[in-house]
């Protein structure tokens, strides 16, 4: 039974994690300002693609004002299989990520697996359905009378983050959100003049036995493996991903929605 769940209804039900963030430079206008956190995908047509469909509603019923995309919407094919061929599952997944809707936009960051398919073929699928795309970029998002720069780097492990060009010309003091993937990033992060930085690539460790650590994290994922952490004056939330990778199988690491609700100080 304990081998049925784990293949069967875990990975298939994701579930809903609320944070609270409270952010030293948070704009008091923009106190309670949700963003919406998934990533890992996986996609492929016969397992990582159920909990993805499950979560759309899901996420449009929390009413996100922004949804971020933390990479890895496809997976390398381990095992004499085609990588280039895998990178259009970012098509089908692109087009199911659509359906989630957020009055300032679904932005995105690719991962390590997307990076080493074909990265232009992933995120010519994003944009082609509207998912803005960072590539070692920021922009500016406004509501409500106050401003911050969303920030989005390259894959960490493929050697093309590029950490200061993606914040260059940014206003001195300007509130900052960066999007990595790889959380153990976050250690270079923190030397820098940013506020929070959401994650994911863990998976949770994807199989967790009871009062045992993962049976297997990835680089750059082995530190800050899931949920809530400070490092110096950095936030870092890793989100325990969607989809699985190797095996259909998720252990005590259900699939996560993340709901971050950011707070002022002064608020």
């Amino acid at each position: 039974m304990l081998a049925a769940d784990s293949v069967l209804l875990e990975p298939n039900h994701p579930q809903v994690v609320q944070k609270t963030i409270r952010l030293e430079r948070w704009p008091e206008s923009l106190h309670g300002f949700k963003i919406a956190v998934l990533s890992d995908f996986h996609y492929d047509a016969y397992f990582s693609r159920h909990p993805l469909r499950a979560a759309i509603p899901m996420v449009n019923g929390l009413r996100p004002d922004l949804v971020a995309l933390t990479g890895d919407f496809v997976s390398l094919q381990m095992f004499y299989g085609d990588d280039e061929e895998a990178a259009h599952d970012a098509e089908p997944c692109a087009a199911l990520l659509r359906q989630i809707s957020a009055p300032h936009g679904l932005w995105a960051v690719l991962g390590n697996h997307d990076f080493f398919t074909d990265p232009q073929v992933v995120a010519d699928a994003l944009r082609s359905q509207g998912i803005g795309v960072l590539e070692n970029q920021s922009v500016p998002i406004e509501a409500n009378g106050g401003m911050f720069r969303l920030g989005g780097v390259n894959d960490v492990l493929s050697g093309m983050a590029d950490l200061e060009g993606t914040f260059r010309g940014r206003n001195p003091g300007e509130p900052a959100i960066l999007l990595a993937h790889e959380p153990d990033f976050a250690d270079y992060v923190a030397r820098h003049d940013i506020d929070l930085q959401l994650s994911g690539h863990s998976h949770g460790g994807q199989v967790r036995l009871p009062l045992l650590p993962p049976l297997y994290l990835p680089r750059m994922g082995r530190k800050y493996v899931q949920g809530e952490f400070k490092i110096g004056g950095l936030t870092l939330y890793t989100n325990a991903g969607l989809g699985t990778v190797a095996l259909p199988v998720r252990m005590n690491c259900p699939p996560e929605i993340t709901l971050i609700t950011l707070e002022s100080p002064v608020a």
